[in-house]
């Protein structure tokens, strides 16, 4: 018998072919963004929320304060977090699925795994791109507070790279969401109960009067390490710590793989 000229589809299924369809999946998901009014929502109150918190920073900087304006400012992270995340991640895999393009997409030489990273980079794209908008603040800081700290290169570095790595974990977090429904409002309701509970049960289950106890003490230590606003307060005071790192990668990988499992599950229920 002589030899196929035909290609196996597994033979497709090289590196370069891989990283193919993820970048062509990830300028579809940038222009649907793009297009998209939930995008549009979100860069609105993120940056009003954020002028609001920079107007009340600027105000009581007339007075000089001891501690650096980037520390004060990077504190207020989680609140247009809580909607920032769900507006750019419900439509992600959500809106496929209830339009039914999610299934033909997948008949084509394109696996479960590349449709998800494609939405979930596409997503933490515009996360990173509305934060860099915030530069600005620092400077103004600077030039009408008359604190030379408000460009001080440590808090802020520390502070935009906890805004980068802690990112990953909580757009992860907004696509696992997104990949259990078909309804938008459903995934987004869902993200935002998952970062309230990443983001803000372990600082209160924390203060537990029972979990002070010797016995427990196992318990109330891993839940201080996993209280979100200490690492930005780490972040912003130059202290890096590879547990926190560790947290942020592994959560986030998780979510992904939840969610690559999820879509999977789903298409063979039907």
């Amino acid at each position: 018998m002589g030899p196929s000229t035909g290609t196996p589809r597994s033979a497709l299924r090289t590196p370069h072919f891989l990283m193919r369809h993820y970048f062509t999946i990830l300028s579809h998901e940038i222009r649907t963004l793009l297009y998209s009014p939930s995008t549009y929502i979100a860069a609105t109150f993120f940056l009003g929320v954020m002028g609001f918190v920079f107007a009340s920073i600027l105000d009581s900087y007339r007075v000089p304060q001891e501690t650096p304006p980037a520390v004060v400012f990077f504190q207020f992270f989680w609140f247009p977090v809580l909607f920032m995340v769900p507006l750019l991640t419900m439509k992600t895999i959500a809106d496929e699925r209830r339009q039914g393009t999610l299934e033909t997409l997948l008949t084509t030489p394109v696996n479960t795994a590349e449709v998800v990273l494609g939405k979930f980079s596409a997503a933490y794209l515009f996360y990173l791109l509305l934060w860099a908008s915030t530069l600005g603040f620092h400077y103004i800081i600077q030039l009408y507070a008359r604190d030379l700290r408000g460009l001080d290169p440590g808090p802020l570095v520390g502070g935009y790279l906890f805004i980068a790595v802690s990112g990953l974990l909580f757009v992860a977090l907004g696509v696992f969401a997104s990949s259990m429904t078909r309804s938008q409002p459903v995934a987004g309701i869902f993200t935002v109960v998952l970062l309230i509970l990443v983001i803000l049960a372990p600082r209160y289950l924390g203060e537990i009067n029972a979990l002070h106890s010797a016995s427990l003490s196992p318990l109330k230590s891993a839940l201080d390490s996993l209280q979100i606003p200490s690492h930005v307060d780490d972040f912003t005071h130059g202290i890096i710590d590879t547990r926190q790192l560790f947290y942020y990668l592994t959560g986030s990988t998780l979510a992904l793989l939840f969610s690559i499992l999820g879509v999977e599950a789903k298409l063979l229920h039907g």
